[in-house]
């Protein structure tokens, strides 16, 4: 696990980003039980209603659920979760802005597929 938080995000963010890239590089896998929030806490040493906060956020999102008295686990179907969400965050992120600019150079969607398709052959 990297040990570095950077100092834009907010920690409990980082912490849940850090799971789920774990989850999606699959050094993580379904059904494997993920720190606790102590460990984290202690890991990172933050406090551990921070890190809570962060694996809280998976459990909401159904990625990680909880087994009383035992940990959290990865759930089945995680990786796909996570996936559909990155995907849909990387469009919001990267495309939108994109196909904006390019409208503003007047570049049409016919010749900025072009330029990706030729990128892509680089």
């Amino acid at each position: 696990m990297d040990s570095n938080l950077k100092e834009d995000k907010p920690i409990f963010q980082q912490i849940a980003e850090k799971v789920e890239s774990s989850i999606l590089d699959g050094s993580i896998q379904e059904g494997d039980r993920v720190p606790s929030t102590n460990e984290f806490a202690k890991y990172y040493q933050i406090n551990p209603a921070t890190a809570a906060k962060g694996i809280n956020q998976l459990v909401d999102q159904e990625i990680l659920y909880k087994k009383r008295g035992i940990g959290m686990f990865v759930a089945e179907g995680a990786r796909k979760i996570i996936l559909q969400k990155r995907k849909k965050d990387f469009y919001e992120d990267y495309i939108v802005p994109l196909k904006l600019e390019a409208e503003k150079l007047g570049i049409t969607v016919k010749e900025l597929s072009s330029l990706i398709t030729e990128e892509d052959g680089r």
